[in-house]
């Protein structure tokens, strides 16, 4: 009897494991496909992953967006394998949290497009309007925040201390002839600065999530030759993986290139 009961146990215990095995929603087989789960943000990085979708099907492989509205979580639900790969940053950024997060291991397996980062206004028409002391909000992340302060040196409000980059901070600005008063503010928070500062520099998916268009609302914006590439990253290792290998197929098509071209119409870029 006790050799019976023992038995079960046994079988109740390698039951119990795999069921643990089977609890990894991430690449998982759903009906013979394979489900590949991709952390993205809304605008466009879902948009165009749900246009590849028909795609992925034929190849055997089931999509699943899943939306953030933040440039922190994606990164850690796909270092913890709580996703396969996801699709919001560019590398600089991507570098930057690798350098503040240890223990992050991701990499870039496919740059998509450029998301053109623009400045903007609801108070003057012109940069040249902005009066002394000026308030302008930009992205308190460090890539994305030292490319906000390249990209006012650029329309000539300011200047940056020689050699800084895109790890510029405020404390970089060498020469401010309009006393500018900067409010530094979480990325996706930014537009909605807009009603209460003079100017706010923001990132192109989240501008269009508030209906601004980045190519006839921006007083001034990023040309084609920024070097910030959006792009889909996976945990080091997986750049292989047959499904990985199967988005980064879907994603670099004519016809997605067209559905960017068409759907954003220069306010989102092709990087391929």
């Amino acid at each position: 009897m006790k050799k019976v009961l023992g038995f079960i146990a046994a079988l109740s215990v390698a039951a119990l494991a795999l069921a643990g095995c089977g609890g990894d929603t991430a690449g998982t087989s759903s009906g013979g496909a394979k489900t590949l789960k991709v952390g993205a943000t809304a605008v466009p990085h879902a948009e165009i992953l749900e246009a590849v979708k028909p795609v992925l099907e034929k190849d055997g492989v089931k999509l699943e967006i899943v939306e953030f509205n933040d440039y922190v979580q994606p990164n850690l639900a796909l270092n913890d394998k709580e996703l396969d790969a996801n699709f919001f940053q560019h590398k600089p950024y991507l570098d930057n949290f690798m350098e503040e997060h240890k223990d992050v291991k991701l990499v870039s397996a496919f740059g998509v497009h450029i998301e053109p980062m623009g400045v903007y206004s609801k108070k003057v028409k012109d940069l040249k309007e902005l009066k002394d002391g000026a308030s302008v909000s930009i992205p308190n992340d460090p890539t994305n925040g030292g490319r906000a302060l390249l990209l006012l040196e650029k329309s000539g409000l300011l200047k940056l201390k020689a050699g800084v980059g895109e790890k510029a901070t405020v404390q970089d600005i060498a020469e401010n002839p309009k006393n500018l008063k900067f409010q530094e503010v979480e990325a996706a928070q930014v537009p909605r600065t807009l009603e209460d500062v003079d100017a706010a520099v923001i990132n192109s998916n989240f501008a269009m999530q508030v209906d601004l268009n980045p190519t006839k609302d921006t007083l001034f914006i990023e040309d084609s030759t920024s070097p910030y590439v959006n792009i889909v990253a996976v945990r080091a290792g997986d750049e292989t993986r047959p499904e990985i290998q199967a988005l980064i197929k879907a994603l670099k098509s004519d016809d997605v290139k067209k559905f960017i071209e068409d759907k954003y119409k220069g306010a989102v870029v092709p990087a391929f």
